[in-house]
């Protein structure tokens, strides 16, 4: 059996999600292509510096102006990013490694650890942004590493700000410190606009992941066995805070 016939025969039947025909998907009084899950349209983005999908900039702003107030600087360290440019993270980092040494199913399970395949990221939908203390000091050269966020870390003041606080704005934290969450590891930098990214989320759960697959051509993918696809569907993509996935 090729990979293609066991993703769509053995993976989605076993975990009885429905396959769509189409690449738009109607919900509410949102229409959700494909192309946008995978971050491979733009059209309902905005800003200039960093872009977000429209509700969710208007909700950030509303937040980063009340932070200020208590004199927390929210500041972004990545908010939208096209399929191209995740495609080019997974190329460096699938290189790197594989050239220290690893084998190609090493090297992506040690990339998966925190960053995702192109067109599985929901950094693609501009609902997600990674926020960081933009007053900090010192600043810590590498900005994302859970320790900044913790103790004596320089983020600390922000991240007590957004454990209070974010989740009134509609914020939540995606990949949070629960020793029973698998998937991606802890993220405490990583917020979700629960009002447009849960129905993201639901969309995005009933599309063929097969169809998904066929579209990422990236250093590696034919190195995908069936116990890797299946493991990175189950927890990667959907092993994330409870409170963001679909009905919650």
């Amino acid at each position: 059996m090729t990979r293609t016939e066991f993703i769509k025969t053995s993976l989605l039947a076993g975990m009885g999600l429905p396959l769509l025909s189409g690449f738009n998907t109607p919900f509410m009084t949102h229409e959700v292509s494909l192309a946008r899950l995978m971050g491979k349209n733009e059209n309902h983005l905005t800003g200039s510096s960093f872009k977000l999908e429209k509700q969710t900039m208007q909700a950030f702003l509303r937040m980063q102006r009340a932070a200020a107030v208590d004199g927390v600087t929210i500041e972004v360290a990545s908010a939208f990013r096209s399929f191209d440019r995740q495609a080019q993270i997974w190329t460096s980092k699938y290189n790197n490694y594989t050239q220290a040494g690893m084998t190609p199913l090493a090297a992506m399970k040690k990339i998966i650890e925190y960053s995702t395949m192109p067109g599985t990221s929901r950094h693609h939908w501009g609902t997600d942004c990674d926020l960081i203390d933009g007053d900090a000091s010192p600043r810590p050269s590498s900005v994302l590493e859970p320790r900044h966020f913790h103790g004596q870390g320089p983020f600390c003041k922000f991240k007590e700000w957004m454990d209070a606080n974010s989740e009134s704005f509609g914020f939540f934290e995606v990949y949070t410190d629960n020793a029973n969450r698998k998937g991606f590891k802890y993220e405490p930098w990583h917020f979700s606009y629960k009002p447009v990214s849960q129905k993201y989320m639901e969309t995005y759960l009933k599309f063929d992941f097969n169809r998904i697959l066929e579209q990422i051509s990236v250093p590696g993918v034919e190195h995908m066995d069936a116990q890797f696809i299946d493991d990175y569907w189950q927890n990667n993509v959907s092993d994330i805070n409870p409170d963001l996935l679909p009905n919650a």
